[in-house]
């Protein structure tokens, strides 16, 4: 991918940086946040006033409309440093597209692609040495969108925001995961926005999340809306089952997110000449594929932790343990993808994008 750059997006730089107050080995994930944001309004039927400027508070009408309907849509991307101080991302044109593709769901304006990578490329350049090197080390970016119309009225907003911010974050380390089947709850269900990434998605997985977490699951996989049959995503990820040495994940459509890095390890997969099938798995399968030994492995992947291990699933109070795979394809493919991202191997996808 070229390098796009323009010049429509002005710039207030911060007085001084914050970087000394941040303690960058002991980060939590999303609390902390780079010298500068970038912002944008829509306003009379178009995008204006680019801006760069230091990270701070919004001022807002509590009578915003996503506040009272519930439209905003964020994505969620990484900044990597390489050994030798270049900066690059992970796929940046399919984040654009993706969030283009929530908002036009959401009846949020499309974002530009040029005001998109001019403000990612002038904020990493700003903010670079928030992006540390070491296998591990990230800046995440957070673009969001929502309305801002002042006004309670039910109708899609006129007026919108759109931000990036930029987050420092460590590896992340979910140890093992726990996995509650979901038999009453659905994340989505046809003809909605399950394949969105809106804010209103996750906001209602939470309930059922806590739920789970009271008996000793840390997430949970859900399963179709009609008849709760059909295994779908896992918590905020998508989800790959490893049945004897096939790797199965659910096809995307209305109920399932497009995810980047799901994409990547069916790439990933079949360039490694393991069989990839993208079908329905039914949790009936699934608990066969457990009892005669045929199941290998479950993991889920997503940017924040590319890859996260499942080590046991529960399903009727009957719980399901995997036996660990020291050299699995969850393990295989999170190295393969960090190399990737950090330029310590050949990139034969042409997915890193240098800043």
């Amino acid at each position: 991918m070229s390098s796009i750059t323009q010049d429509k997006v002005s710039i207030k730089k911060i007085a001084s940086t914050r970087i000394h107050e941040v303690d960058f080995n002991n980060l939590v994930f999303g609390k902390s946040f780079s010298d500068h944001m970038f912002e944008c309004d829509f306003k009379n039927g178009e995008w204006q006033n680019p801006i760069i400027r230091p990270y701070g508070p919004l001022t807002i009408s509590p009578a915003a409309k996503v506040f009272h309907y519930g439209q905003a849509v964020f994505e969620g991307m990484k900044a990597f440093k390489d050994d030798n101080g270049k900066v690059f991302l992970f796929r940046p044109e399919d984040n654009l597209i993706r969030i283009n593709k929530s908002s036009k769901r959401m009846a949020i304006p499309e974002f530009p692609k040029d005001l998109f990578f001019e403000a990612l490329h002038k904020l990493l350049e700003l903010d670079s040495a928030w992006v540390k090197p070491g296998v591990g080390n990230s800046l995440y970016l957070r673009p969001f969108a929502m309305a801002t119309e002042v006004g309670v009225s039910a109708s899609p907003s006129n007026e919108y925001k759109f931000i990036i911010l930029l987050s420092p974050v460590n590896a992340y380390y979910s140890g093992d995961v726990r996995v509650l089947i979901a038999e009453k709850y659905s994340r989505s269900a046809n003809g909605g926005v399950g394949f969105a990434k809106a804010a209103g998605n996750y906001g209602a997985q939470f309930y059922p999340t806590n739920l789970a977490r009271e008996k000793g699951f840390q997430q949970v996989i859900w399963t179709d809306a009609n008849e709760h049959e059909y295994l779908e995503e896992a918590g905020t990820m998508n989800v790959f089952f490893r049945i004897n040495d096939t790797l199965i994940t659910a096809p995307t459509g209305d109920r399932i997110l497009d995810g980047v890095t799901r994409k990547s390890v069916i790439a990933l997969a079949k360039h490694d000449g393991i069989t990839v099938e993208e079908r329905p798995l039914s949790v009936t399968e699934l608990v066969a594929a457990a009892k005669d030994g045929s199941l290998k492995e479950i993991f889920g992947s997503g940017t924040a932790a590319v890859i996260s291990p499942v080590s046991a699933f529960g399903y009727k109070e009957k719980v399901f343990d995997l036996e660990k795979q020291e050299n699995g394809y969850a393990t295989r493919f999170k190295k393969e993808l960090m190399d990737i991202q950090y330029n310590r191997s050949e990139d034969p996808f042409g997915w890193r994008y240098e800043v």
